[in-house]
Protein backbone atom coordinates (compact mmCIF):
# COMPACT_ATOMS: atom_id res chain seq x y z
CA UNK A 1 0.00 0.00 0.00
CA UNK A 2 1.34 3.39 -0.94
CA UNK A 3 1.47 5.57 2.14
CA UNK A 4 2.79 9.10 2.34
CA UNK A 5 3.17 11.40 5.28
CA UNK A 6 2.97 14.51 3.08
CA UNK A 7 -0.46 14.90 1.59
CA UNK A 8 -1.43 17.31 -1.14
CA UNK A 9 -2.98 20.38 0.46
CA UNK A 10 -6.70 20.30 -0.34
CA UNK A 11 -9.78 21.75 1.35
CA UNK A 12 -10.37 18.19 2.64
CA UNK A 13 -6.95 17.87 4.31
CA UNK A 14 -7.34 21.35 5.82
CA UNK A 15 -10.76 20.32 7.18
CA UNK A 16 -9.37 17.07 8.62
CA UNK A 17 -6.54 18.92 10.35
CA UNK A 18 -8.85 21.62 11.73
CA UNK A 19 -11.16 18.95 13.16
CA UNK A 20 -8.30 16.85 14.57
CA UNK A 21 -9.18 13.80 12.48
CA UNK A 22 -6.42 11.20 12.46
CA UNK A 23 -5.92 9.99 8.90
CA UNK A 24 -3.40 8.36 6.60
CA UNK A 25 -2.60 9.67 3.11
CA UNK A 26 -2.57 7.44 0.04
CA UNK A 27 -1.70 8.53 -3.47
CA UNK A 28 -2.21 6.29 -6.48
CA UNK A 29 -2.13 6.51 -10.27
CA UNK A 30 -5.55 7.90 -11.19
CA UNK A 31 -7.29 6.35 -14.19
CA UNK A 32 -10.16 8.18 -15.90
CA UNK A 33 -13.41 6.27 -15.20
CA UNK A 34 -11.45 3.68 -13.17
CA UNK A 35 -13.47 4.29 -10.03
CA UNK A 36 -13.00 2.46 -6.77
CA UNK A 37 -11.88 -0.69 -8.55
CA UNK A 38 -8.64 1.06 -9.55
CA UNK A 39 -8.03 2.79 -6.22
CA UNK A 40 -8.65 -0.46 -4.29
CA UNK A 41 -6.27 -2.34 -6.59
CA UNK A 42 -3.58 0.35 -6.36
CA UNK A 43 -3.80 0.54 -2.55
CA UNK A 44 -4.18 -3.24 -2.24
CA UNK A 45 -7.31 -2.97 -0.10
CA UNK A 46 -10.82 -4.41 -0.44
CA UNK A 47 -13.06 -2.36 -2.71
CA UNK A 48 -15.76 -2.65 -0.02
CA UNK A 49 -13.56 -0.47 2.25
CA UNK A 50 -13.11 2.23 -0.41
CA UNK A 51 -15.99 4.67 0.01
CA UNK A 52 -17.42 6.68 -2.88
CA UNK A 53 -18.54 10.28 -2.36
CA UNK A 54 -21.57 10.70 -4.61
CA UNK A 55 -23.14 14.11 -5.21
CA UNK A 56 -26.85 13.81 -5.91
CA UNK A 57 -29.89 16.04 -5.87
CA UNK A 58 -33.47 15.58 -4.84
CA UNK A 59 -36.55 16.33 -6.96
CA UNK A 60 -36.39 20.02 -5.98
CA UNK A 61 -32.75 20.32 -7.07
CA UNK A 62 -31.29 20.41 -3.55
CA UNK A 63 -27.83 18.78 -3.52
CA UNK A 64 -26.79 16.07 -1.09
CA UNK A 65 -23.88 13.70 -0.57
CA UNK A 66 -24.17 9.93 -0.34
CA UNK A 67 -21.27 7.86 1.01
CA UNK A 68 -21.38 4.34 -0.42
CA UNK A 69 -19.15 1.25 -0.46
CA UNK A 70 -17.04 1.12 -3.61
CA UNK A 71 -18.45 -2.26 -4.60
CA UNK A 72 -22.09 -1.22 -4.23
CA UNK A 73 -24.52 1.02 -6.10
CA UNK A 74 -27.13 3.35 -4.62
CA UNK A 75 -30.80 2.46 -4.92
CA UNK A 76 -32.05 5.99 -5.54
CA UNK A 77 -35.62 4.80 -4.99
CA UNK A 78 -34.80 3.42 -1.53
CA UNK A 79 -32.73 6.50 -0.68
CA UNK A 80 -35.54 8.88 -1.68
CA UNK A 81 -38.03 6.93 0.41
CA UNK A 82 -35.75 6.97 3.46
CA UNK A 83 -34.97 10.69 3.31
CA UNK A 84 -38.55 11.72 2.55
CA UNK A 85 -38.29 13.10 -0.99
CA UNK A 86 -39.99 12.11 -4.26
CA UNK A 87 -36.78 11.22 -6.09
CA UNK A 88 -32.99 11.39 -6.01
CA UNK A 89 -30.65 11.44 -9.00
CA UNK A 90 -26.93 11.99 -9.57
CA UNK A 91 -25.89 15.59 -10.22
CA UNK A 92 -24.34 16.47 -13.53
CA UNK A 93 -20.54 16.80 -13.17
CA UNK A 94 -20.53 20.62 -13.50
CA UNK A 95 -23.27 20.95 -10.85
CA UNK A 96 -21.43 18.54 -8.52
CA UNK A 97 -18.26 20.63 -8.90
CA UNK A 98 -20.18 23.85 -8.27
CA UNK A 99 -21.72 22.46 -5.06
CA UNK A 100 -18.57 20.86 -3.65
CA UNK A 101 -15.63 22.74 -5.17
CA UNK A 102 -14.12 19.40 -6.27
CA UNK A 103 -13.62 17.83 -9.68
CA UNK A 104 -15.58 14.63 -10.26
CA UNK A 105 -13.20 11.79 -9.44
CA UNK A 106 -11.69 13.90 -6.67
CA UNK A 107 -14.80 14.68 -4.61
CA UNK A 108 -14.39 14.50 -0.86
CA UNK A 109 -17.17 14.90 1.71
CA UNK A 110 -14.74 16.98 3.80
CA UNK A 111 -14.27 20.69 3.18
CA UNK A 112 -16.97 21.11 0.57
CA UNK A 113 -17.64 24.60 -0.80
CA UNK A 114 -21.22 24.47 0.54
CA UNK A 115 -22.32 22.54 3.61
CA UNK A 116 -24.39 19.72 2.19
CA UNK A 117 -26.48 17.08 3.96
CA UNK A 118 -24.54 13.81 4.11
CA UNK A 119 -26.06 10.32 4.04
CA UNK A 120 -23.95 7.27 4.81
CA UNK A 121 -24.66 3.63 4.03
CA UNK A 122 -25.12 2.16 7.51
CA UNK A 123 -22.77 -0.81 6.97
CA UNK A 124 -19.81 1.50 6.32
CA UNK A 125 -19.82 2.14 10.06
CA UNK A 126 -19.11 -1.56 10.68
CA UNK A 127 -15.68 -1.30 9.04
CA UNK A 128 -12.58 -0.60 11.18
CA UNK A 129 -11.00 1.67 8.55
CA UNK A 130 -12.19 3.18 5.29
CA UNK A 131 -10.49 4.90 2.39
CA UNK A 132 -12.25 7.97 1.04
CA UNK A 133 -11.30 10.71 -1.38
CA UNK A 134 -8.97 13.34 0.03
CA UNK A 135 -10.02 16.10 -2.37
CA UNK A 136 -7.95 15.29 -5.43
CA UNK A 137 -7.96 12.66 -8.15
CA UNK A 138 -5.56 9.86 -7.21
CA UNK A 139 -5.58 10.70 -3.49
CA UNK A 140 -7.43 8.86 -0.73
CA UNK A 141 -7.31 9.28 3.03
CA UNK A 142 -7.70 6.43 5.48
CA UNK A 143 -10.03 7.29 8.37
CA UNK A 144 -12.01 5.48 11.01
CA UNK A 145 -15.74 5.64 10.23
CA UNK A 146 -16.61 7.02 13.67
CA UNK A 147 -14.61 10.14 12.74
CA UNK A 148 -16.96 10.74 9.80
CA UNK A 149 -19.88 10.51 12.19
CA UNK A 150 -18.18 12.96 14.55
CA UNK A 151 -17.29 15.65 12.01
CA UNK A 152 -20.02 15.33 9.35
CA UNK A 153 -22.98 14.04 11.40
CA UNK A 154 -24.30 11.98 8.47
CA UNK A 155 -27.73 10.39 8.45
CA UNK A 156 -27.50 6.60 8.28
CA UNK A 157 -29.38 4.98 5.39
CA UNK A 158 -29.76 1.51 3.92
CA UNK A 159 -29.81 1.91 0.15
CA UNK A 160 -26.94 -0.27 -1.12
CA UNK A 161 -27.42 -2.57 -4.08
CA UNK A 162 -24.93 -5.31 -4.88
CA UNK A 163 -23.88 -5.91 -8.47
CA UNK A 164 -26.20 -8.93 -8.61
CA UNK A 165 -29.19 -6.74 -7.69
CA UNK A 166 -28.48 -4.30 -10.53
CA UNK A 167 -28.43 -6.93 -13.30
Amino acid sequence: MKHETHAPETPATVFLRQHHVAHSNHRYAYEEHGGTHVSARELNVAEHAVVKTLVMEDDTGKPLIVLMHGDRKVSTRNLARQIGVKSVAPCKPDAAQRHTGYLVGGTSPFGTRKKLPVYIEKTILDLPLIYINGGRRGFLVGVQPHEIVRVLAPVQVECALSDEQTK
